[in-house]
């Protein structure tokens, strides 16, 4: 599914790129990935390697093979769809990646919302902060989409929306 959410519901769902706040980006934990996989299979394959340790060496494998799938299950949307913002008016969710939790804010809970270039700021009426980030949108035009649906749905639930100066850039 592209960026665009679906208008029968009114809602509103962007992907995020989880690999933008990492600390090694997708490319390097990619290609350390490949050679930790090439390295196993040298080991398995190389003539002087004694027969006892030869488990070890397909358990070295093992977890080669497993944290290549989660790199790209975090990573990419190969299956779908991971790591996304959705505004609903019902709610909205964030959710950074597949072993990470969402993170649901309920849209009639909210009293105020702050919005900077690159954040929201939620408060809602019990007191309690929601800070959003939206360094991980891909796309200028869905950063602004996920701002105009704040805005629309601050109009309909009668709370209150105030910006940063560069927020409407």
């Amino acid at each position: 599914m592209s960026a665009a959410g679906n208008s029968k519901r009114g809602s509103l769902l962007v992907q995020l790129s989880p690999s933008r706040s990492a600390k090694i980006t997708f490319t390097v934990q990619l290609i350390l990935t490949l050679f930790w996989l090439a390295w196993a299979v040298m080991l398995l394959v190389s003539d002087n390697a004694p027969a006892k340790q030869n488990y070890l060496y397909y358990i070295f494998l093992g977890l080669a093979l497993a944290f290549m799938l989660y790199v790209i299950l975090q990573n990419t949307s190969v299956f779908g769809v991971q790591s996304y913002i959705e505004v609903t008016p019902e709610y909205i969710v964030q959710k950074q990646g597949v072993f990470r939790t969402k993170h649901i804010t309920s849209i009639p809970e909210i009293e105020t919302v702050h919005i900077s270039p690159l954040a929201l700021r939620i408060t809602e009426r019990t007191g309690s902060n929601i800070f959003l980030d939206l360094k991980q949108v891909r796309k200028k035009k869905d950063l602004e989409k996920v701002k105009n649906k704040v805005r629309e749905l601050s109009s309909q639930f009668n709370f209150a929306i105030t910006e940063s100066a560069t927020a409407t850039n």
